[in-house]
């Protein structure tokens, strides 16, 4: 059941942003701390991706567990029982399918596609960075023996 009168929800719901969240700050100074440049909320590519390093092209998204449904079968359960359950099982369904068509379609654009979730992004900042440097290594080792290829 939900905690809050309508209003405080209602309250809640207006604040959440969808662009310079949290989230997405955390992991982007850290990325700058690395060196690491990029462009954020670039909207040339499929899904408007929160982080994008075009020179590897690297889309990244940082996602809420809720919106973008971690766990989904346990919240879903959640959910069907608290205030329209309709609503909220058809909304986070639709996101989740969404996301996957954007992953599929950057793909087909020969994008690298990265998600990480919140709470991993606050708790475990270094492994997504390890994570996206990893990315980056195995692209440019890609693109070195591509060249290679090429020069002989």
């Amino acid at each position: 059941m939900d905690k809050l009168t309508p209003e405080q929800r209602h309250r809640n719901m207006q604040n959440i942003k969808s662009k310079d969240t949290s989230i997405e700050c955390i992991l982007r100074k850290a990325l700058w701390a690395e060196g690491i440049r990029y462009r954020k909320n670039y909207g040339k590519l499929p899904g408007k991706p929160d982080i994008v390093i075009t020179k590897y092209k690297i889309a990244i998204f940082c996602d809420s567990e809720f919106f973008h449904g971690k766990d989904w079968e346990s919240l879903k359960l959640q959910l069907s029982r608290g205030k329209n359950p309709d609503f909220w099982i058809n909304k986070i369904s639709r996101n989740m399918e969404r996301d996957r068509e954007v992953n599929q379609s950057l793909s087909n654009l020969n994008w690298t596609v990265l998600r990480f979730w919140g709470k991993d992004i606050i708790k475990h900042t270094s492994e997504c960075i390890n994570v996206i440097q990893g990315t980056i290594l195995t692209i440019r080792q890609k693109l070195t023996g591509t060249e290679q290829c090429i020069n002989q």
